[in-house]
């Protein structure tokens, strides 16, 4: 395998996508578009990587170039990692267009959780000579000092695999999937729903802090419930093995979890109207749980509790409250027949929030 690049040397791209690789001791090449932040990259010619809670010793990552596109050399680079965020990507595609070589192919991860960022990249470079994947990105990382980042020990970067063309990166940290779209309900209804139910019912229960409401006794023996009914399902439903299912949704209860992770509960709860779509993160596992006669319980608490969340003033979700009824809500918003017993049970759980069953912090572990 020929250099790496990695566009967009910024938190993911420098603190994640450049971690991964230089575990798997591979040459990286660093494009962004900040001359400064290229400079002090090469300058430095180093930076570490802290993980949260110091659940590892930091690395550092080395042996790397940085360089903006005015001096971008792909000559000698197969694989290539966008980490530039969504509304980017067009600009981008634009700048690599003028840098691929016609006469060789080139395979290229987005690494932005996007709509369909693949498609908006290959639009943009308007190549045939290249194969366009994505990755859905898991690990969460913030600014330290200097070029320093801390970061999420996330293990490993998932991608889809049909989009590679037979590729295959031997790198062992990246994981091309097959039948990626399977994939991505897998993390809505394991991760997004999950993170839903800590949103919402802590919402109830009176926590802003996301971590003290994940560490709540009550929260975290309904999360580990849930857990357990959504893996059986989703086992059944796409073949998954077991194993590696439960150790799927164990890394995202320790992300959850864990207090030195700086969030909100209202940046996890906000847009209620689109997280209780039909297909979304809670009703679309809801229905799975329904089909393999799973308890959804949890889920239907946590669905009223996102019908009863009370955002700003000015928000589009108060507006809605105003204009619509609980019932309107989970008849045009949810997809909820009125004749269908979760209709039922989600509107009985929104009267035992309504009237305290909620109410009080339960204690928090650890």
């Amino acid at each position: 395998m020929g250099k790496i690049a990695i566009v967009g040397a910024g938190k993911t791209g420098r603190g994640f996508i450049g971690r991964l690789l230089r575990e798997a001791g591979k040459e990286i090449l660093f494009i962004d578009r900040d001359a400064e932040l290229v400079s002090a990259l090469n300058e430095a010619g180093k930076f570490r990587v802290n993980f949260f809670g110091n659940e590892r010793e930091p690395l550092e990552v080395e042996g790397f170039r940085a360089c903006t596109w005015e001096d971008a050399p792909l000559d000698e680079v197969e694989l290539i990692f966008v980490s530039v965020g969504g509304q980017n990507l067009p600009e981008t595609g634009k700048k690599l267009a003028k840098c691929l070589d016609g006469d060789r192919h080139y395979y290229l991860i987005t690494c932005e959780n996007a709509s369909r960022p693949s498609e908006a990249l290959r639009k943009a470079i308007g190549k045939n000579n290249i194969s366009v994947s994505e990755a859905t990105v898991f690990c969460t990382t913030v600014e330290g000092e200097g070029l320093d980042i801390y970061s999420e020990n996330y293990p490993y970067l998932q991608c889809n695999a049909d989009l590679l063309d037979g590729y295959v990166p031997e790198i062992k940290q990246i994981r091309p999937i097959g039948q990626f779209s399977n994939f991505l309900t897998r993390k809505l209804y394991t991760y997004n729903a999950a993170s839903c139910v800590i949103a919402y019912l802590g919402w109830a229960k009176g926590y802003t802090d996301y971590a003290d409401a994940a560490n709540d006794r009550e929260i975290l023996d309904l999360l580990d419930r849930n857990y357990a009914a959504t893996n059986r399902a989703l086992c059944r439903e796409f073949g998954y093995e077991e194993k590696d299912q439960e150790e799927f949704a164990l890394l995202s209860k320790k992300k959850f979890c864990d207090r030195t992770i700086t969030d909100t509960v209202s940046r996890n709860a906000r847009d209620p109207q689109r997280k209780l779509a039909a297909s979304e993160r809670i009703m679309g596992p809801i229905r799975l749980l329904y089909k393999y006669g799973e308890d959804a319980s949890v889920l239907e608490k946590t669905a009223a509790a996102a019908i009863l969340y009370q955002a700003g003033p000015d928000d589009p979700w108060t507006k809605i409250q105003s204009e619509k009824t609980r019932k309107q809500i989970l008849k045009e918003i949810c997809g909820v027949d009125p004749e269908e017993s979760v209709f039922g049970n989600i509107m009985e759980y929104i009267k035992e929030i309504e009237t305290g069953y909620f109410a009080g912090k339960s204690g928090k572990n650890g």
